[in-house]
C-alpha cells in the first residue's frame, strides 16, 4: 500500500508535463511539489473496506466525498455525487490503481481475483476494467508469495492475455497519455519487471510518460510486494504528504494483515 501511494505521490508532478526519459535512474522522486491524488484516496478507501465489511462501494463513496478535488475522472465525480451511484461500464485504470490492498488481504489467488472483481464492479464493470484490477491484484499476490519475476510474468500473460514481452525501450517512444486499463496495466507491470529495486520500479514507470501517477501507483504496489523494502526517506516523504487519518489507516492495515515491509 505504501508502495502504491508513494508511486502516486512521486508521479503526480510528471503527469501533465508530457515527461519522458530514456534514463529513469535520473528521475528525482522527492519534490516539494508532489501531492497525493485520487489514486491514494481510493487506495485508502479499499483498505478501509477490507478492514471493515468489504463494502467497497460505501467506502469509495465516503472517501471520495471526504477528499474532493483530487483529480477524479468526470464519470467518477458523477458517481460519487449521485444519490444512487451505479457502475458506468468503465475500462479506465481507476479500478487497478485502487486495488493494491486486496493483493495482500487474502490467502488464495482465487479469493484475490474474486475480491478484485468485486472492488472493480462498483464503478468499472467493463470486462477490461475488471481484468485490470484482477491482474494488478494477482501480480501483488504472486509477488508477496515469493514468486520470481518469470513466474509472475507468465501467470499474468497466461491468465489475462497481456503482452509482457515488450521492453520499456520498445514502449517509450510511442507511448501516450492513456487512461485505460489495457493501456496502463501491462506497461506498469513491465516497469516492475525491468526494475532492480523499489526506487527503480517507480522511476521506470514515470519514465514512460503518460498517466504517470497511476502507472507508478500500480507499479509501486507490485514492487513493494516483491522487494519488501522501501527507502525510509520515501516513507517519510509520503507521510508528510498524507493526512493523519490516512497514515493511521495504513498503520492499522499493516498490523491487521501482518505485512512486513522493511524501511531502510
Amino acid at each position: 500500500m505504501y508502495g502504491a501511494i508513494i508511486g502516486d505521490i512521486c508521479g503526480s508532478i510528471y503527469e501533465y508535463e508530457k515527461f519522458k526519459t530514456d534514463n529513469p535512474g535520473e528521475i528525482p522522486l522527492i519534490d516539494s511539489r508532489c501531492f497525493y491524488t485520487d489514486d491514494t484516496v481510493l487506495t485508502c478507501a479499499t483498505i478501509d473496506a477490507l478492514l471493515k465489511k468489504r463494502n467497497y462501494k460505501k467506502a469509495a463513496y465516503r472517501w471520495a466525498n471526504d477528499y474532493p478535488g483530487r483529480g477524479y475522472g468526470k464519470k467518477f465525480v458523477l458517481w460519487c455525487t449521485s444519490l444512487f451511484p451505479r457502475p458506468y461500464n468503465s475500462f479506465g485504470n481507476g479500478s487497478a490503481m485502487r486495488v493494491s490492498g486486496i493483493g495482500w488481504a487474502f490467502e488464495t489467488i482465487e479469493e484475490t481475483l474474486s475480491e478484485a472483481k468485486r472492488s472493480s464492479e462498483i464503478t468499472h464493470n467493463h470486462p477490461e476494467g475488471i481484468k485490470g484490477a484482477e491482474a494488478t491484484a494477482a501480480a501483488i499476490f504472486l509477488a508477496r508469495e515469493g514468486n520470481n519475476k518469470e513466474i509472475i510474468k507468465k501467470c499474468i500473460e497466461d491468465t489475462f492475455g497481456y503482452n509482457l514481452q515488450r521492453t520499456l525501450k520498445d514502449i517509450r517512444p510511442n507511448y501516450t497519455y492513456d487512461l485505460s486499463c489495457q493501456g496502463t496495466v501491462p506497461e506498469a507491470i513491465i516497469a516492475f519487471l525491468e526494475s532492480n529495486d523499489f526506487t527503480g520500479a517507480i522511476q521506470n514507470a514515470i519514465s514512460l510518460g503518460g498517466d504517470s501517477d497511476t502507472l507508478a501507483c500500480i507499479t509501486g504496489g507490485i514492487a513493494e510486494a516483491y522487494y519488501k523494502k522501501i527507502p525510509e526517506e520515501l516513507i517519510t516523504f509520503a507521510n508528510r504528504a498524507l493526512c493523519k487519518d490516512m497514515v493511521k489507516l495504513l498503520e492499522k492495515f499493516y498490523l491487521e494483515y501482518d505485512i512486513v515491509t522493511e524501511f531502510f
